[in-house]
């Protein structure tokens, strides 16, 4: 079922503050080059509060990933962060050195101290908490923390977005790699043959439109064919964090008879763009995570959990 256009009203603050990245990114492309000069890590931290989800957006967002919304009894999906976490988040790359238009989601970890209550105001901590750059590409890692008045520091949530460089050889998917590294990312990459399928998703071609309209993030490469295109991709592809959404439910009715508690720790890397439509399996082996279209191929989403 399409999600309602109604939940694009609660999405203005996200959409701005990302409006306001993608203003930074187009100018800094106008210039011609970053701005010069390594940025302070950690650094400094942006902080803004937030009224309470509706009970409709929390409702419909749980049924778009796969999730049981009687499961979360009063308390808000721990993956449902980017709602309110992206944005400032984003704002945390304000004016580092790096060519930000070409930025792509490399993953996420979460670290779930105590479960969000729904009814309360959100307040959301952000900084750069740190750069990896090795040449070929640079990996900066947001952290946002949110909280709320009985909830202190509830979750801690570290986003990386990884810039290619210019000099890193890239392969089809946009990723950038060398040599033996890109061997040893390939092989890592891929559904093992010894995982059990846990579940079996089938995505729409709106499925990208359907979780903006939940979290805000409208990059055009999720819901604009032609742009995505334009990208290299045959059609548009499916937010990381949408990916991740529906393999933690998956886990929670496959593993956990839909116990939404049992998640404590969650990593994850976006490691192949999801393009849609798609029919995609859910597969774990141990703690470990992958998701990928058969056991022994490629894998859009790699990770683990810890109860």
């Amino acid at each position: 079922m399409p999600v309602s256009n109604r939940h694009i009203l609660e999405q203005g603050a996200t959409i701005s503050a990302l409006g306001r990245v993608a203003l930074s990114a187009i100018e800094q492309q106008l210039r011609g080059k970053p701005a010069a000069g390594a940025p302070q890590v950690p650094g400094p931290t942006i902080e803004a509060t937030y009224a309470p989800r509706s009970a409709e957006l929390v409702r419909d967002y749980i049924r778009h990933v796969g999730g049981d919304p009687s499961a979360y009894k009063g308390t808000l999906p721990a993956h449902l962060f980017p709602q309110w976490g992206f944005g400032l988040g984003g704002q945390t790359l304000k004016g580092v050195p790096y060519p930000m238009a070409r930025v792509l989601n490399g993953g996420c970890n979460m670290e779930i101290r105590s479960a969000l209550p729904a009814n309360e105001p959100l307040t959301v901590r952000a900084h750069l908490e740190s750069i990896d750059d090795d040449g070929r590409r640079a990996v900066l890692q947001q952290r946002v923390v949110t909280s709320t008045p009985s909830a202190p520091d509830a979750l801690i949530a570290d986003m990386f977005a990884i810039v290619p460089l210019s000099g890193a050889k890239k392969d089809k998917d946009g990723k950038g790699s060398a040599g033996s590294q890109k061997k040893d990312k390939k092989e890592a990459s891929r559904v093992p043959d010894d995982a059990r399928e846990l579940a079996y998703f089938k995505l729409s071609a709106h499925a990208g439109l359907d979780f903006a309209k939940l979290t805000g993030d409208f990059n055009p490469v999720h819901w604009v064919p032609g742009y995505a295109r334009a990208f290299g991709f045959s059609n548009v592809i499916l937010h990381g964090f949408g990916t991740m959404a529906r393999a933690i439910e998956g886990i929670n009715r496959g593993l956990f008879a839909g116990d939404v508690t049992r998640i404590k720790r969650w990593n994850c890397r976006f490691t192949k763009p999801l393009v849609l439509p798609a029919k995609v399996g859910l597969y774990v082996r141990d703690q470990d995570v992958f998701v990928g279209v058969a056991k022994g191929g490629p894998a859009y989403l790699v990770g683990s959990f810890e109860t």
